[in-house]
């Protein structure tokens, strides 16, 4: 089997911690692949280690990149009204991403989202290892291709998997859904209307998965 080349992944960076914080300050330190060369900043995970919900989404936007946090943009402000309506708290759920840095293409003052690589995304992907070992959340949600793919594999199509009780090494209760994104992109008001009935569907039956608090 061959070996992974350090020089294109976080695993240098990585702390033997059992502290998110620290795991968190250590990412900012992170060159495991080319990203960081220019994002404003690392966006690392945010919410406790006894968060119940681990959701991932592909990568920080502009406003995330700007403001170091995730899901605090468009995309996250939709979230954040759809896991209302689930009646998923937000003090119960961590959000992260596959991928910690923005990548983006300039135009004239505009900074537009890029798709990461593959292999930006395999290297990065340790980071996220470390967050759910860390964690162990009872539900993991993967928003989008990129998230899913990162975890579950290659194959992994959104469209074909949506909503369906799946099982990874992380989470015995993994799921993959629509990224609030996509639903911001849809190109006309039915597709949007049709993806966020999908996406709150999703999210409700993420909580039926949840075992009873005692």
């Amino acid at each position: 089997m061959p070996q992974q080349d350090m020089s294109h992944s976080a695993v240098p960076f990585i702390p033997a911690t059992r502290s998110l914080k620290v795991l968190a300050a250590a990412a900012e330190e992170c060159q495991g692949c080319e990203l960081y060369r220019h994002a404003t900043q690392v966006v690392f995970g945010a919410g406790k280690r006894t968060s119940r919900f681990v959701l991932v989404g592909e990568q920080p936007g502009d406003q995330e990149d700007l403001q170091g946090q995730p899901f605090v943009g468009p995309a996250g402000q939709l979230l954040d009204s759809f896991l209302n309506e689930a009646g998923i708290a937000k003090s119960d759920v961590y959000l992260t991403n596959a991928v910690k840095h923005f990548k983006f293409e300039s135009r004239g003052k505009r900074r537009l989202h890029q798709k990461p690589s593959a292999p930006e995304v395999r290297a990065c992907r340790p980071w996220l290892e470390r967050e759910l070992q860390m964690i162990h959340p009872e539900v993991l949600i993967c928003l989008g291709a990129t998230a899913a793919q990162s975890l579950l594999g290659a194959r992994l199509r959104v469209t074909a998997q949506r909503g369906q009780h799946l099982t990874s090494e992380w989470c015995a209760n993994t799921m993959v859904t629509f990224h609030p994104s996509a639903i911001l992109r849809a190109p006309d008001s039915a597709t949007r209307q049709r993806m966020s009935a999908a996406l709150l569907s999703d999210l409700k039956t993420a909580v039926q998965w949840l075992q009873p608090t005692k």
